[in-house]
């Protein structure tokens, strides 16, 4: 590889100058590729905070790549992960001439199992007929796919609900003895991620398999000299879900579904085991249906005082338990009848835990439930994993890279080193390179009511509307909530009609994220209302984004299960809760939010918050201090302006 300094290798005459079309150095990128290269070397932990346009992607891949090390980069999302292995890494591999392997290793999920796209074929489970073409099409797939990855099977929609029948889950897969084992598509990502220098994996896969060592992937770490989390933000939210334990009645239903199949090929003769099946499957029904028909959380203190609820699971125990006593009687008939008989024996003992535990709730942790349209699952959070997520830093000495470009509040990063234990790291922060105060411009319109007042939403919409119109449309509605992102479309669609204005209006939910975007991005004037997934992980460059409103600020909800209990016990320990750990939370999501606006030097627009906290409460100045250094206004007349001038 290049024995070239680091510095060099950014250079205006460097070998990513020289590959990439339109580089150009920046002081930031080169100072964090330094400090990240120095922290490899030490087997240190580094905190990182890089602004957009910094170009952090490069200023982490190319000292890993020269580290001479095992790397394991994982990012927030599959997307990112996709742009990182087909797109990002063979450039900076091409530049370097680095003589580096590289394998993408995703969860299971996304992976065509062959016994189950067997098995569902020959069952002929599918409903529709565009199911029974997509199931089709996977097979062939299946046939010609190298890696079985079904970001590659560009035929059927992600969303299919074919894709849930023929891959595998942790707990139905049968891992050594299924029949396809040699073939297998996740042994062999598996397998190519062993051999690799460098992975890139996600963060709920990294937290599952690589640092829980719950499957087959638990040599991947030990073997692994540095560890970089890009899109960090998001690592305490995803923390707490893995060193949690949850179940769910979708298991349940997912075991008398399997059951039922693996009975028609291996035991067809059981008719009682069919019969089971099926009041099981009612059974598992009847809890959801316990805690009411409406989707949300509940706290095992709500769900006590549901008449209906502690019967309901005790009930579904005992139907658990017939089921594996007969399940048993059947199991040496196939592979997959045993795996069935192992996952009832498994699923009993987890819902006896979790009743057990929500009885006696435990001070670290906070037992509670979501119920979703179809199922309920009962989960068990710990309430701080900072002293769990230390104990995996321990051990063999590696580097521990966590970078994203929203980290700090007001360059501070105490509230994300307390959330991870991460007491030794080091950190820095880097500006966005873009001109912020020629570029954009922050709006906090005024005259706004409260945040809680009735008919907010419609004040947001009145406020907003006239930007709108100067902007020309290519604006994007973040809301905290769904309600309000529905009532937003809602009130926006008549404005628009009203007044004649051609820009079409798309919301969350009207199809996949990918969609959406690509047809905002077409359209070029578009309204795009979205809720929590349009707050972050989203590019849109040039005219087609240009005024970004922000309805509130973002407080998660207080009534929270998870969040009531870390209120509770920080405020008993003598802690501020709020300025402690909601306000950063907050912080960092607007950042987020924010951040959608400028997305390179040339973008230009307006970031409107019409939350009146930003202003008129004290902690609201923290908030504007951590964004990006845009002009600010409370005058329409100086937006109206900004667009005409524009």
């Amino acid at each position: 590889m290049s024995s070239l300094l680091l510095h060099d290798l950014f250079s205006e005459t460097g070998p990513l100058a020289e590959a990439i079309p339109g580089y150009r150095p920046r002081a930031q990128q080169i100072e964090m590729a330094e400090r990240i290269a120095a922290t490899i070397a030490e087997n240190g932990q580094f905190i990182a905070e890089a602004g957009t346009g910094t170009g952090k992607t490069f200023a982490y891949l190319v000292p890993a790549m020269r580290s001479g090390g095992k790397v394991i980069v994982s990012t927030g999302t599959k997307t990112l992960q996709d742009q990182l292995f087909n797109k990002d890494i063979p450039t900076v591999r091409q530049a370097l001439k680095a003589p580096v392997s590289v394998a993408l290793l995703k969860g299971r999920s996304n992976y065509v199992c062959h016994y189950h796209l067997e098995r569902a074929q020959a069952e002929g489970r599918f409903l529709t007929r565009a199911d029974a073409l997509h199931a089709r099409r996977i097979a062939a797939f299946a046939r010609t796919t190298q890696s079985g990855d079904k970001a590659e099977c560009v035929d059927v929609p992600e969303d299919s609900a074919v894709w849930s029948a023929v891959t595998s889950t942790r707990d139905n897969c049968l891992g050594q003895e299924c029949p396809h084992a040699k073939a297998c598509f996740v042994m062999a990502a598996r397998r190519a991620a062993m051999d690799a220098d460098l992975v890139v994996v996600n963060h709920h896969l990294f937290f599952a398999d690589v640092m829980l060592r719950d499957e087959g992937t638990a040599e991947l770490l030990p073997a692994c000299n540095t560890v970089i989390f890009d899109e960090a933000h998001q690592l305490p939210e995803v923390a707490t879900l893995f060193f949690g334990d949850s179940v769910s009645t979708a298991q349940v239903a997912d075991l008398a579904r399997d059951t039922r199949g693996e009975t028609l090929s291996a035991a067809r003769d059981c008719l009682d085991l069919q019969e089971a099946c099926r009041a099981l499957e009612k059974i598992g029904k009847d809890l959801r249906l316990a805690v009411g028909v409406d989707a949300g959380r509940y706290s095992a203190a709500q769900l006590r005082d549901r008449s209906g609820f502690a019967p309901a699971l005790l009930q579904l125990v005992d139907e658990l338990k017939r089921f594996a006593a007969l399940l048993e009687t059947q199991a040496g008939r196939s592979e997959g009848l045993e795996n069935c008989w192992r996952r009832s024996g498994d699923l009993i003992a987890r819902f006896e835990r979790w009743g057990g535990l929500a009885e006696g709730e435990s001070l670290d942790y906070v037992h509670w439930a979501e119920a979703y349209t179809h199922s309920l699952q009962l989960n068990a959070t710990p309430l701080d994993v900072a002293e769990m997520f230390r104990k995996q830093l321990g051990g063999h000495p590696r580097a521990w890279i966590f970078t994203s470009a929203t980290l700090a509040v007001q360059g501070n990063f105490a509230h994300y080193a307390a959330e991870l234990g991460l007491d030794a790291a080091a950190s820095a922060c880097w500006q966005s390179p873009f001109d912020y105060p020629r570029q954009a411009l922050l709006y906090a319109p005024l005259g706004m009511p409260e945040p809680n007042a009735w008919g907010y939403t419609e004040a947001v919409v009145d406020a907003a509307f006239p930007v709108l119109k100067a902007s020309g449309g290519g604006a994007f509605f973040l809301c905290t909530s769904l309600k309000a992102m529905r009532r937003t479309r809602e009130l926006l669609e008549a404005r628009l009609q009203d007044e004649g204005l051609p820009m079409p209006l798309l919301m969350q939910g009207e199809g996949s994220k990918n969609d959406l975007l690509e047809r905002f991005r077409r359209y070029g004037n578009a309204v795009l209302v979205g809720s929590q997934s349009f707050w972050e992980g989203v590019d849109v460059r040039g005219e087609a984004l240009s005024l970004v409103v922000i309805d509130k600020l973002p407080f998660a909800p207080p009534d929270d299960p998870v969040l009531s209990a870390r209120i509770e016990r920080m405020n008993k320990a003598g802690r501020n809760a709020f300025m402690e750990y909601q306000l950063p939370r907050a912080v960092i999501n607007v950042k987020q939010g924010a951040g959608r606006l400028i997305r390179d030097e040339t973008d230009s627009g307006v970031l409107m918050i019409c939350d009146p906290r930003l202003t008129a409460k004290p902690y609201g100045r923290r908030v504007w201090q951590s964004l990006p250094p845009m002009r600010r206004t409370r005058e329409l007349g100086e937006v109206l302006a900004f667009f005409h001038d524009r």
